[in-house]
């Protein structure tokens, strides 16, 4: 027999620095925990309505579940965020923070949370709330500012640090608002410190609100039971000089890169979630088919990056450079690719991968699970950060465990 311990995102931190919604960067969010697991917190988010919905709390998974689905259906019938964070209260625990770069954000259910306003002459308000006092807490649509909750987990060698820790961590999220930061980087540079100050460090992941981009499965844990990867450590090392990047552990391997000679640059993993949700004038747009391997797109992505910074839209450059990634053991579980197997859109600067999986790879067996149609339509119409499959894992655990066993 095997157990699934349950577990909530324990920060969940939400910006918006641009509420016109226009700026690619206006608005971000994020979540992580000390805890196992963080795959069950996941948060929705409405590429098409630009919003997000974070879960979190005390309560089960189960009604974390109904609490998410419930907060879209709401939002789908044009209700506020405050409306639609107002829901966590129904359930025994739950959370729900709701926000977007036009709607604002409110956080509801069971909260330790601090409100940052910016006002346009660069007056910050740092506010603390608590859903001891009852009710909801808002950041007003049309304002700069973000909301960012915080509790430590049991267990956690820093336990009792969370207050003051998000406290000051609210502090410098107004200070980086105020001075013109991007949402999508004061995300990742409040979640660095929060990983560090208060121990409360495993992803989890984040998204870019105006522009659709996610951390995807980057951060989560591969396996049950177990952390996610710890925001405040390495993630990879990247050659400033031609774009070439390794991921940890491998990256212990390389003082210089072995491409060009020339120097790597250290990236955290907080650093990493923010270039992965930034848009530049230089970023490039990848899709990965074929394969839903763990860690395959953001190593695919990775290499594309590299690819096209060094020899343009190039689909037969960027195949072969992939098929390197392959040949040296960086991406696994799929086939070599042609250059019929790039697409490549250089006005939209987007890249799509087509692989074939290896054989004897295993596949998920058909799923034979309970859901209700309208929760599927629900689910349907929103683009998961970490993976619809993952949701209906919180759910339906016992069965899923079983058919993975009988493979």
């Amino acid at each position: 027999m095997m157990c699934i311990s349950s577990v909530a995102a324990t920060c969940n931190v939400m910006v918006i620095t641009d509420p016109t919604g226009k700026d690619p960067n206006g608005a971000a969010a994020g979540s992580m925990s000390f805890a196992d697991n963080m795959f069950q917190s996941t948060f929705l988010m409405s590429k098409e309505h630009h919003f997000a919905v974070l879960s979190g709390g005390t309560g089960g998974s189960d009604s974390r579940l109904d609490s998410v689905v419930n907060a879209v259906a709401s939002l789908e019938n044009n209700a506020s965020a405050a409306s639609a964070a107002s829901i966590a209260s129904k359930y025994q625990g739950a959370r729900l923070i709701v926000g977007g770069p036009e709607m604002g954000i409110s956080i509801g259910g069971s909260f330790d949370a601090y409100v940052v306003t910016v006002d346009g002459n660069g007056s910050i308000t740092v506010t603390p709330y608590s859903s001891t006092s009852g009710g909801i807490a808002t950041l007003q649509p049309g304002q700069k500012g973000a909301i960012i909750h915080l509790r430590n987990s049991e267990g956690n060698p820093l336990y009792g640090t969370a207050d003051t820790v998000r406290k000051q961590t609210a502090i410098n999220i107004g200070k980086m608002i105020r001075d013109g930061y991007p949402a999508t980087t004061i995300v990742s540079e409040a979640m660095g410190e929060v990983a560090n100050d208060s121990g409360e460090k495993y992803g989890g992941g984040a998204v870019n609100l105006v522009s659709g981009l996610s951390t995807g499965d980057m951060f989560t844990p591969k396996d049950l039971n177990e952390s996610g990867y710890p925001m405040n450590e390495v993630y990879s090392k990247s050659c400033d000089d031609c774009g070439w990047s390794v991921g940890y552990p491998s990256s212990e391997n390389y003082e210089v890169c072995p491409v060009c000679n020339g120097e790597l640059t250290t990236i955290y993993a907080y650093e990493a979630l923010g270039n992965a949700i930034t848009v530049t004038s230089d970023s490039v747009s990848v899709s990965v088919y074929g394969s839903e391997k763990p860690g395959l797109a953001s190593t695919t992505k990775q290499i594309v990056d590299a690819s096209v910074a060094k020899n343009g839209y190039d689909a037969s450059a960027i195949a072969t450079s992939i098929n390197k990634g392959i040949n040296n053991g960086l991406l696994v579980g799929v086939d070599h690719v042609e250059p019929k197997d790039i697409n490549v859109k250089k006005d939209s600067k987007a890249v799509g991968v087509y692989y074939t999986a290896l054989n004897g790879d295993k596949s998920a067996p058909s799923w034979d699970l309970p859901v209700d149609a309208s929760i599927l339509n629900i689910l349907g119409s929103v683009q998961t950060a970490i993976g619809v499959i993952l949701i209906l894992l919180v759910v339906f655990r016992s069965r899923l465990l079983k058919s993975f066993q009988n493979r």
